[in-house]
């Protein structure tokens, strides 16, 4: 038993010392083809772990982010991009070469944990191959690019579309992510997704039910932004999540495309003669004394205007206090002096403490026939300080 046990350590040291020494992955793709490579966190997990776990059977699942660019640079490749929704997922590297070459991929992963890090290698060639003639591209609007880039339901989105086509031989050409497109954000709530562009090619020419979109019924119920029919014997869609959307189905037919722009002529690289050089004539001279009184005078004729206008309303159309005082009731002025008196006088006695009695607890007078009433004696607030008293005058004074 401990023979056994021996033996499986020195297989479980093999296996992740041949993990670890594989540190550049070789990957062959042809050109116009759809590649798309999963970075598995199992994989990486097992650089983190030291031996001694793995032999225990502890095993972490931690959350890790992947980095990736192109050896010596900070970016990847034009045509290649990367997407992972969150840490404990893994990660994607997709896209479709357009030329032959050769792309050194660095991959690091980092161990949101422990914070360790490690690296790896891909190198990706891109073969040349014959682009296919006949492409479509389709819009999957309940998929999100996370989700169809496993190559399982990759097959089953080609097995829908194999049958749209009515061919076997399909081939992915892309797969793009409609925010990539400029599609909106979708709101984070369920049933909500991102949606995807599938591109398919083939060497058949289109099926009938392709072809189909292409008729003015079809265009004419797209822009009226009606509910379009799906043409009769063309729902091949055998999972919901996988139905395409009508409108957005279009076909490219690249077995017409036209001859490319002939080179152009290399030549000496010496001009030809063409006798003396005459430099242009002076410009005639511009006037920009218009301009200057536009700009400038016509500005400063209408703020002094303006401010006359201001200066006449605020100085030359008031009252003042003489004209002001001889159209108010007598009644009024002498209750608004009162007022002020009787502030000034409260705001004297604040600052001192041995004062004379305020006004307010003399005899009172009637102003017009200088009969004097005693003060009140009640702190009564019900009583008013001047009592109302008769006055012969009264019946003269203006009322409102």
């Amino acid at each position: 038993m401990a023979g056994c046990r021996s033996w499986l350590f020195f297989l479980t040291v093999c296996a992740v010392s041949l993990l670890g020494a594989k540190a550049e992955i070789k990957l062959n793709i042809p050109v116009g083809r759809f590649f798309s490579y999963e970075l598995l966190r199992e994989t990486f997990q097992n650089d983190f772990e030291p031996l001694s776990k793995l032999y225990s059977g502890r095993l972490y699942d931690d959350p890790m982010i992947f980095k990736c660019n192109l050896q010596s640079f900070p970016d990847l490749p034009e045509w290649l991009r990367f997407t992972q929704r969150h840490p404990f997922d893994n990660g994607f590297l997709y896209g479709t070469p357009m030329s032959p070459g050769k792309s050194i991929i660095e991959v690091y992963a980092i161990n949101k944990r422990s914070y360790e890090t490690t690296r790896q290698l891909f190198v990706i060639k891109a073969v040349a191959e014959k682009i296919l003639p006949y492409q479509a591209e389709v819009f999957i609007k309940l998929r999100e690019i996370e989700k169809v880039l496993p190559s399982s339901v990759q097959g089953e989105i080609k097995q829908d579309l194999q049958k749209l086509w009515d061919t076997e031989a399909l081939e992915i050409v892309n797969i793009t992510n409609a925010l990539d497109r400029g599609g909106r954000v979708p709101l984070p709530l369920a049933g909500h997704f991102e949606g995807v562009y599938v591109k398919v090619g083939s060497e058949q020419y289109f099926s009938d039910c392709l072809l189909k979109t292409l008729t003015a019924e079809h265009e004419r119920q797209c822009t009226a932004g009606a509910k379009v029919k799906i043409p009769g014997g063309c729902n091949f869609c055998s999972i919901p999540s996988n139905c395409i959307s009508w409108c957005k189905t279009e076909l490219f037919d690249l077995s017409k495309q036209e001859p490319a722009p002939p080179a152009p002529t290399m030549g000496s690289g010496i001009l030809e003669g063409a006798g003396d050089f005459n430099p242009p004539e002076s410009p005639p001279s511009i006037d920009y004394f218009p301009d200057y009184i536009v700009t400038v005078i016509v500005p400063l004729i209408l703020a002094l205007v303006l401010f006359i206008i201001l200066a006449y309303v605020m100085f030359c159309r008031r009252e003042g206090v003489a004209k002001r005082n001889a159209r108010t009731n007598q009644i009024q002025l002498y209750h608004h002096h009162t007022i002020h008196g009787n502030t000034d006088e409260l705001r004297n006695m604040a600052g001192r403490r041995s004062v004379p009695p305020p006004l307010s607890t003399l005899p009172m007078f009637n102003y017009r026939t200088g009969e004097e009433a005693p003060p009140l004696q009640s702190d009564s607030p019900n009583i008013p300080l001047i009592m109302a008293q008769h006055d012969p005058y009264s019946d003269t004074l203006p009322r409102k």
